[in-house]
């Protein structure tokens, strides 16, 4: 189902360039926030995909954002690439999660691929803007690879395949019993054997095109795979999951910073003061300033550890094969470290603001409760006790994660 509003009213005119600064990154993702904000909170009631606005993100040239210029690519740092995600989650943490989902499977070409791979894969991608989607939910070992001449068979499905529906470029994985391991591969969506249904149906996250992938005899390639089955990982290609962890933050403190915005300026423009306060503005009243204080404190130190997150992957990336298996650990804990600050806000910030802005404010004119239904949605990836169980090993013995697709 197709559940976008006018074409007309996203489009996000932007002449091809692959050299930009970040001052015009940032203008391009403004442009985009603000097109996608104008009608997000109509597509958030309606859900379905969102065609028209993901044409948009397309229009706005930021898929290349990841992809490194010796590809044609924008070649930015991540550290940049998560500040345009970052603001994208303020007004529409689905889009937000689409445009997030497909510099991951960027980074997954760049870590597991091959130089051929990387050429050939990511040099498409700029010429042909195609949008990547996501079936490779580490822990659904339900696709099953068998090797054959010439490459593997896929059978089976997939579940919480972001991006999937309307996506151009899928990337993979599949369990393959004889090894007792999985394979990655890359391998365009419209590709026989491959069936995308639309039908994710949660209450939050509602425009992520996050339902099923069914393969049924799918071939691949050998020159598809991009990790095969068997092949022990290095510290540096298990920092995929870093790039994941780090995206999930940004979303979240995208959501906790939109709430707040949103909040804020209902405050400050709508919300009535309460009779027995005293004055006559609800931004005056004593107790609303402290809980917006007690919103602040939530939201400046998430801010400034997501920063800190970014640098530290940056850094990781351009130590490329060095990366030491300690090294990849230290960013773990980074991460982690962002991860849980920028869950707490999402969720305290966008259910709070409600007993600041009132009764009114639950209209579904302004659609606030968006904010706590993708937050709740989305902070349920992985559960967060882990994380801070590896922030506690660490604090006590210097202990660094173990890797794992979600640490």
């Amino acid at each position: 189902m197709t559940n976008s509003i006018a074409a007309e009213e996203v489009v996000v005119p932007f002449p091809r360039d692959d050299v930009l600064t970040r001052s015009q990154i940032e203008v391009r993702t403004e442009t985009l926030a603000q097109a996608l904000a104008r009608t997000a909170v109509t597509r958030d009631r309606l859900g379905g995909h969102a065609a028209f606005e993901r044409e948009a993100i397309r229009d706005s040239g930021l898929l290349a954002l990841s992809i490194p210029r010796a590809f044609g690519g924008i070649g930015a740092d991540w550290a940049t690439v998560y500040r345009s995600l970052r603001r994208l989650a303020q007004v529409d943490s689905a889009l937000a999660h689409l445009f997030g989902f497909h510099h991951l499977q960027i980074a997954g070409v760049l870590l597991y691929g091959s130089p051929a791979q990387q050429e050939a894969q990511l040099r498409k991608t700029v010429a042909q803007r195609l949008f990547w989607g996501n079936a490779l939910n580490p822990l659904d070992k339900r696709a099953i690879a068998t090797a054959v001449s010439g490459g593997f068979l896929i059978s089976g499905t997939k579940s919480f395949a972001s991006g999937s529906v309307g996506s151009d470029v899928l990337t993979i994985s599949a369990w393959h019993e004889a090894s007792g391991s999985a394979l990655i591969a890359a391998v365009p969506t419209q590709r026989a054997g491959i069936t995308v249904n639309a039908d994710w149906d949660a209450f939050g996250q509602r425009q992520t095109d996050s339902g099923t992938v069914s393969f049924d005899r799918l071939l691949l390639r050998h020159d598809d795979v991009l990790q095969a089955p068997g092949v022990e990982a290095t510290p540096r290609a298990t920092v995929r999951s870093q790039v994941a962890q780090l995206i999930m933050a940004n979303l979240y403190l995208g959501i906790a910073i939109g709430a707040f915005e949103e909040a804020r300026r209902y405050t400050r423009e709508e919300a009535r003061p309460w009779f027995m306060s005293g004055v006559t503005t609800s931004a005056d009243d004593p107790y609303v300033q402290q809980r917006y204080g007690e919103f602040w404190l939530q939201l400046r130190p998430a801010i400034a550890l997501a920063d800190i997150a970014a640098e530290k992957l940056d850094a990781a990336f351009a130590r490329g094969e060095a990366l030491t298996a300690d090294e990849r650990g230290e960013l773990a804990i980074a991460v982690a470290e962002a991860k849980t600050l920028s869950h707490r806000a999402s969720l305290a910030i966008s259910s709070e603001l409600f007993e600041l802005t009132g009764a009114r404010s639950t209209s579904s004119l302004y659609g606030y409760d968006r904010f706590w239904r993708n937050a709740r949605v989305h902070t349920l990836h992985d559960p967060i006790d882990y994380k801070i169980r590896d922030l506690g090993r660490y604090a006590l013995a210097g202990a660094v994660p173990e890797p794992t697709p979600y640490s």
